[in-house]
């Protein structure tokens, strides 16, 4: 009997031993075939890569191959799918799949990895390797295929890629997730690194050209060179505001003047303002203004830091560009840091005034669209200038769970489901949406805009089996919906 038992426990296990091994591939590092780096353009993308997979018999009928693509970095949290085999379409080992990178690619230790779903295994990281897609692929111009250039002593000289594009000139500045490499020329065969950006500053003299940075891939995306000289003299080209730097925003443009030349070409932010080609130009916008002035025998330029704020704030703890989530019984700090002399702050919540509310922090437990204004009055008191942060703090699914439709049931019974009356996003807190829910009777029970999908937070007082409830959702456009709700025991 003992013996008995022995043989069923040994035969028992064996069974789950069985059972754990069956089912699973091992899937070998995938070798790059041919190619060391992806060097894609719209005339080729197309790259192959082999591999292994051990057993063969394992390989289901359903099973399906992926090739996932790293992000530049050689990581694989937001890996990009190239390439999905279609069930049961590769079954023998080695295999070689082709794909092709996107066009986002830009880096030099990208890697793939590949897949399997029937059994699910992953094989290891490929060898890292460069990968770019060359949008631009074409020569194109800078300084209007002007071959030379003069600056004064003392002053510089600003290089530009030229743009738009046109049939003679494919411009890289059409194509906005482009970089660029500016080189000075050393000799007919050499060149050193001068400076990234869509535009160069020049202040020594020399060859100048600029390439589009696609790292270690070649490519014809690259500019004419252009020669710019140094000529001694004794003019200083200098920008001035006639409100002064910082000015008060609030007493209207100001107006920035350049010594007098010949000609003026104005430029914010590196890029040329096409219209402003006189000797002053008037703005009401922070910003670095440059302005070219053509003194005749040479050119020179001269910038000015542009601040129509008075002072410098930024906003910590929320997000300005997405939407801030907060969970239940969760909590945020929304906190403006600023460099200004005796700030004041304000905040407001719905485009209401929230009282009280003086200090440079908030503290926020509520959903709905905020606004932060910090501000600074100038010595006279004639003046106020101020800087606004704008965010959105919502809720996040336990509270406002994605239902398509109003629902005109609702049964506050505990039971964890329709136990208060859950509306669509598109109506609860942060919207604006007004809620009013009203008796059979025409009582008024429930009124907000600040709807938290909470009704009824109360156990209700049944007069009648399975009471009606009538609803008017206004939404901030000023649409309603109107109808019924029957609550249920």
């Amino acid at each position: 009997m003992k013996n008995f038992s022995l043989i069923y426990i040994v035969t028992f296990f064996l069974f789950i031993f069985s059972n754990i091994v069956q089912g699973q591939v091992v899937i070998t590092k995938p070798n790059l075939v041919n190619f060391n780096q992806a060097c894609a353009y719209s005339g080729y993308n197309e790259y192959n890569v082999s591999f292994s997979f051990s057993p063969e018999a394992e390989i289901t009928g359903s099973n399906q191959f992926i090739l996932e693509l790293s992000d530049a970095d050689g990581s694989f949290a937001n890996s990009q799918v190239v390439y999905t085999s279609s069930a049961g379409a590769i079954v023998t080992s080695p295999a070689t799949i082709k794909f092709s990178v996107p066009e986002t690619v830009s880096g030099e230790n990208y890697k793939v990895r590949v897949k399997s779903t029937s059994p699910a295994a992953t094989s290891q990281a490929s060898n890292a390797f460069p990968a770019y897609y060359r949008l631009q692929n074409s020569p194109f111009t800078i300084n209007n295929l002007i071959a030379s250039a003069n600056f004064c002593s003392g002053g510089s000289y600003l290089l530009t890629i030229d743009n738009p594009g046109d049939e003679n000139n494919d411009s890289p500045l059409q194509y906005p997730s482009l970089t660029y490499n500016w080189y000075r020329e050393t000799s007919a065969t050499t060149k050193e690194f001068v400076a990234n950006g869509e535009s160069l500053e020049v202040t020594s003299p020399g060859k100048y050209f600029v390439e589009t940075n696609y790292g270690t891939c070649t490519s014809n995306s690259y500019s004419n060179r252009v020669t710019v000289n140094e000529i001694a003299t004794g003019v200083v080209v200098s920008v001035t505001s006639s409100l002064g730097n910082p000015y008060c925003m609030s007493d209207g443009p100001t107006t920035l003047t350049a010594t007098e030349g010949n000609s003026y070409q104005w430029s914010k932010d590196g890029l040329i303002i096409d219209t402003a080609t006189d000797q002053t130009y008037t703005t009401n916008e922070s910003g670095e203004y440059t302005v070219n002035v053509d003194l005749g025998s040479c050119t020179s330029s001269a910038s000015l830091l542009l601040d129509n704020s008075g002072f410098n704030s930024s906003i910590e703890g929320v997000s300005l560009d997405e939407d801030n989530i907060l969970e239940e019984e969760e909590s945020l700090i929304a906190s403006i840091v600023t460099d200004a002399t005796n700030p004041t702050y304000t905040w407001y919540k719905n485009d209401s005034q929230i009282s009280g509310e003086i200090s440079d922090s908030l503290f926020i437990d509520q959903f709905g669209n905020y606004r932060g204004v910090v501000s600074q009055p100038s010595s006279s008191g004639s003046c106020i200038a101020s800087t606004e942060f704008t965010f959105t703090v919502s809720g996040g699914e336990n509270y406002f769970p994605d239902v398509p439709e109003i629902p005109n049931i609702v049964s506050p019974n505990g039971d964890g489901t329709n136990d208060t009356w859950i509306v669509p996003k598109e109506y609860v807190s942060g919207t604006g949406t007004e809620v009013l829910i009203i008796s059979s009777i025409g009582k008024v029970v429930f009124q907000s805009k600040d709807y938290l999908n909470n009704w009824p937070e109360d156990t209700l007082n049944f007069e009648n089996v399975n009471p009606v409830y009538y609803y008017i959702i206004t939404s901030s456009d000023g649409s309603t919906r109107k109808g019924s709700i029957t609550v249920i025991k």
